[in-house]
């Protein structure tokens, strides 16, 4: 057989997602603002004494390492997308990372909240300036990387639709880093709450009681984002309904059956599928491939066709 004759049958396995540049830059940028200002707050902490300047740069060296996390994957995945060591391509590092990044973001979580329950019993002086220009200088940081991350989605169209619905174009690495940032965004509001409250009424306890809650709603983020990015990272199931749409569309004609059928996440917008069909008329796989053309996330398509006589 002639190698231009082979090269009909064959297609490359590369199933990043369709702005995954474009989000490589994004995250890279918002690294780059958080090491900056982690540095100046370190340095403004250290020269002019303000141990909460200090807190928020250290604070913010957490935040970089789940953002040099982000990155990295997404600069691995890219570099190594043709290489023939990934069955199915490197559409999962991005997913890998997001669960890396929830596992983090739930320790810092803990933290939060373990040093908030401990500041209810024992409270400490708060210098309330000081303070308050902190979380408003974390605050504005946060909502510009915030809006550099945010996740944008196409518009599907026709028979796209159903496996849309299922978050095909969800990019876990980047939502990995939005939360990151939207965490600590969400601190420094609480902080500012609390802070402003403490100066003008003196209710120093709802400092802490601000960091509890604050706390709990990061821990919930973290859990959806592990529960999310597993299911891809252990292969599970697509969701019925994108079976349910498969089947249909194959067993239309009333003479094909599928007996077995697997649909699970490569990459962000990509799935594969694989499909036993059983027959009472002959037919070529890419008969069964041209019915399913228009589900647009099906990017690894194999058919399997057996006869029934």
């Amino acid at each position: 057989m002639h190698t231009r004759d082979l090269e009909r049958w064959q297609h490359p396995h590369s199933f990043l997602g369709h702005a995954h540049r474009r989000n490589e830059r994004r995250t890279l940028a918002v690294a780059a603002l958080t090491g900056v200002t982690m540095v100046v707050e370190i340095a403004a902490g250290t020269y002019f004494g303000s141990m909460a300047l200090l807190a928020d740069g250290w604070h913010m060296g957490t935040h970089l390492g789940a953002l040099s996390i982000t990155a990295l994957a997404y600069l691995a995945a890219r570099r190594q997308r043709d290489s023939r060591a990934y069955t199915f391509g490197t559409g999962k590092f991005g997913d890998l990372a997001g669960f890396a990044s929830a596992v983090i973001l739930a320790v810092v979580s803990l933290l939060i909240g373990f040093e908030s329950v401990t500041r209810l019993v024992r409270p400490v002086p708060i210098a309330f300036d000081s303070a308050i220009a902190v979380a408003f200088l974390g605050l504005m940081v946060n909502l510009v990387s915030a809006l550099l991350l945010r996740e944008q989605h196409a518009d599907k169209d026709g028979g796209a639709a159903a496996l849309a619905h299922q978050g095909a174009h969800h990019d876990h690495n980047l939502r990995s880093a939005f939360l990151h940032v939207a965490a600590d965004a969400l601190t420094s509001v609480c902080a500012l709450v609390a802070l402003m409250a403490g100066r003008e009424f003196g209710w120093n306890w709802l400092d802490p009681a601000m960091g509890v809650a604050g706390a709990l709603v990061i821990a919930v983020w973290s859990y959806g984002l592990l529960r999310d990015s597993s299911r891809v990272l252990l292969d599970r199931a697509a969701d019925p309904e994108v079976a349910d749409h498969i089947r249909t569309d194959v067993e239309a004609g009333g003479t094909d059956r599928v007996a077995d059928l697997h649909v699970w996440r490569l990459g962000p917008g990509h799935f594969a599928a694989i499909l036993t069909v059983v027959t009472h008329e002959a037919r070529t796989p890419d008969h069964y491939k041209a019915l399913l053309s228009h589900h647009r996330e099906l990017s690894h398509v194999t058919v399997e066709v057996q006869s029934c006589g």
